[in-house]
């Protein structure tokens, strides 16, 4: 699934990141925080990416929303932050960046991680890491839908020998489980294993 016609525009998208109080979260000033999205191309279908160094993943879920509830984050992911680009992956440098033409992989629905790694590099795009999953859903959250849901498989988390075999996602929780009640429908970033097949999650990729 692509993104609609009604992508905000930079400006708008800059102004929203304001209002969830992204800046002073990672302790800028609106003037300082606008400064820094002055230089950002204004590409057709473009999203705004907070770099993980601005703001790292587990400060951005909570910005999320659905139906009037808050992101979260698992409670057995607290290293999520560790979660890094696969290597060969290089991601922009700056506090902010933008990402085109993203894809949820609907079509890949119920594939491996590992399948999907390499039918997404066959295509000549690369998958989204978890900041930009995040990042995306901060400007267009009506791409996250119950059984339409997806993975962000370009964060890996580095071991002494290979990766984890975790790959972070973000769903919409049942609110089972160590979830709780009062998360049932809310944003959740959660991780699958990279060899396991899920019905409701695609790979988003981008460019």
């Amino acid at each position: 699934m692509h993104l609609q016609a009604s992508t905000p525009t930079i400006e708008s998208q800059l102004t929203r990141l304001i209002q969830l109080g992204v800046p002073a979260l990672a302790g800028y000033t609106e003037q300082e925080f606008t400064a820094a999205g002055d230089a950002l191309p204004n590409r057709d279908g473009g999203i705004i990416v907070v770099h993980p160094h601005l703001l790292p993943p587990s400060r951005l879920a909570p910005l999320l929303e659905r139906d009037g509830k808050s992101g979260f984050v698992v409670v057995d992911m607290v290293d999520l932050d560790k979660f890094e680009p696969l290597a060969g992956l290089t991601i922009p440098v700056a506090p902010l960046y933008v990402i085109s033409d993203i894809n949820r992989g609907d079509d890949m629905l119920n594939w491996s991680p590992d399948e999907a790694l390499a039918e997404i590099t066959t295509r000549g795009r690369r998958p989204l890491t978890i900041s930009e999953g995040i990042s995306w859903l901060l400007q267009q959250p009506d791409q996250l839908e119950p059984n339409r849901c997806f993975m962000t498989i370009a964060s890996r988390k580095r071991k002494k020998q290979g990766l984890d075999a975790r790959t972070p996602a973000i769903w919409i929780s049942s609110g089972t489980g160590r979830d709780g009640k009062n998360n049932r429908g809310a944003p959740k970033v959660g991780w699958c294993w990279a060899r396991n097949r899920h019905t409701w999650l695609g790979f988003a990729s981008t460019l």
